[in-house]
């Protein structure tokens, strides 16, 4: 469910080491399943430990997770990263923001996740994002830009080389196309 890098268990290691016995880590998401999910990190004493937590054991410590935040840390993936600048921990946590989804669920629902967990991160970058409006019987995915991407003059080749091209090498043979239905108003908001 969790991977903690080697480098990053001898750091939580090092770290517990100055804490009183029988602290671990606690691994969490708050706002779990929403734009505003966050991930974080944080000792656990041994009195803060809740019934239902699962314990995932590493290296001379437990992770331990609590029940609502567990689907949404599925691949999650924590480093402790060394470079010119220094060392940092780093925590991602792909299905955070939405339940990762079963490769059976309907179509409407990958299609969905991987909208939030895929497009609209690199999105996000310009201060925008698509929502998925609707999906037509013929496997026309119908989506609607908002944010910086409303009014943006990059917007249809976002669309047609970004967006549309992504989507349909991930649902070949299921999706045909990807439309805009966005009034696009050129505002203040928008990127250039």
């Amino acid at each position: 469910m969790i991977t903690i890098t080697e480098a990053a268990q001898s750091h939580f290691k090092k770290l517990l080491e100055q804490q009183p016995e029988g602290t671990n880590i606690r691994v969490f998401v708050i706002n779990p399943g929403t734009p505003q999910a966050e991930c974080g990190v944080s000792y656990c004493p041994s009195d803060a430990v809740e019934e239902d937590d699962t314990t995932l054991p590493f290296n001379g410590f437990d992770a331990l997770v609590d029940a609502k935040s567990i689907p949404f840390l599925e691949e999650a993936l924590i480093d402790y990263v060394t470079d010119q600048l220094g060392s940092q921990l780093t925590l991602k946590a792909p299905n955070a923001k939405m339940r990762k989804v079963a490769d059976d669920a309907p179509l409407k629902e990958r299609l969905d996740y991987v909208i939030q967990s895929q497009v609209n991160p690199q999105l996000a970058s310009h201060g925008g994002y698509i929502t998925l409006v609707e999906l037509t019987d013929d496997g026309v995915a119908v989506i609607q830009f908002g944010g910086g991407c409303n009014g943006c003059s990059m917007v249809d080749v976002t669309l047609k080389d970004g967006i549309e091209k992504q989507l349909l090498e991930a649902f070949a043979n299921e999706l045909t196309a990807v439309k805009d239905v966005t009034e696009h108003q050129h505002g203040e908001h928008s990127f250039y």
